[in-house]
């Protein structure tokens, strides 16, 4: 005998209104980024009549975003790849020695960060960088790479925590030294979490805005939000070349998460399952 499955209007009700919450600001921000200011006082809602793609083009030339993206590609891709190589490494000291009580407390020292707004230590950051002379990209990254360890060693100890030990006992008795253990055993097993995290810092990296603002100092080393800027004026605001401008430099990242959301749901599933 056949059962048939009721639909549960309640879940469906509450997945439809959420779907409508996300997609309606990324349907006003199609929406005006193709419309003229004319359309933008006759209706904010109504879609444009006319497809105004030159509105692209004068914000390409307006923010120079070639040059944007450039410095906002360099800094992602250089945080993300040290934080992959350092905070992961530092986590595996961590999690296999959670036994003794210095690397219990630094665990918890470093997890403590996570409780710590970001607006209590702005300053001292800004005359920290800019007497160590860090306020361009380079010393952005390492500020990137440190400000990640908190949550990734949060992410990364549960989830070492859940190898077996049997493997590097068994890698040691092969004559393994530690990082031999660590690069060649636990490190690619770390596949579904290294995504994860990747994809994080990544979104993260490339959307900040507040970082960049206060520690690069030079236009040419702006990244794409900062150079979000130019359409702010005193008195008005050039909604149709900034709305452009931010789906030029949102497209990026939305493809990015597109094709990996999967690696992001993995990691987390495999993460919370303790061995």
């Amino acid at each position: 005998m056949k059962t048939r499955n009721s639909t549960n209007w309640l879940v469906t009700a509450l997945i439809t209104l959420g779907s409508i919450v996300i997609l309606f600001p990324l349907y006003m921000t199609v929406s005006i980024a193709l419309k003229n200011p004319e359309e933008m006082a006759q209706s904010i809602f109504a879609l444009p009549t006319g497809l105004h793609f030159d509105n692209f083009t004068r914000a390409i030339e307006a923010t120079n975003f070639f040059s944007a993206f450039k410095n906002s590609f360099v800094i992602t891709l250089f945080s993300v790849s040290f934080v992959l190589l350092t905070n992961s490494l530092v986590s595996y000291a961590v999690a296999r020695n959670m036994n003794h009580k210095f690397f219990k407390g630094l665990y918890f020292y470093f997890i403590s960060a996570m409780f710590i707004p970001f607006q209590i230590i702005m300053l001292p950051v800004v005359k920290l960088t800019t007497d160590l002379r860090m306020n361009n990209i380079p010393g952005l990254i390492i500020l990137y790479i440190v400000y990640g360890l908190a949550f990734n060693i949060f992410v990364y100890v549960g989830y070492i925590r859940s190898i077996p030990l049997e493997l590097e006992e068994a890698a040691t008795v092969d004559g393994a030294t530690t990082y031999g253990t660590f690069w060649r055993i636990i490190f690619p097993l770390l596949a579904p979490i290294n995504a994860t995290v990747a994809i994080l810092s990544c979104l993260s990296t490339w959307n900040d805005f507040m970082l960049p603002l206060i520690i690069l100092s030079k236009p040419e080393s702006y990244t794409l939000p900062l150079v979000q800027y130019v359409f702010q004026g005193q008195f008005s605001t050039d909604f149709n070349l900034a709305f452009a401008s931010y789906l030029l430099a949102l497209a990026p990242m939305v493809i990015v998460y597109v094709f990996a959301q999967k690696w992001i749901i993995n990691g987390i599933t495999q993460g919370a399952v303790k061995s």
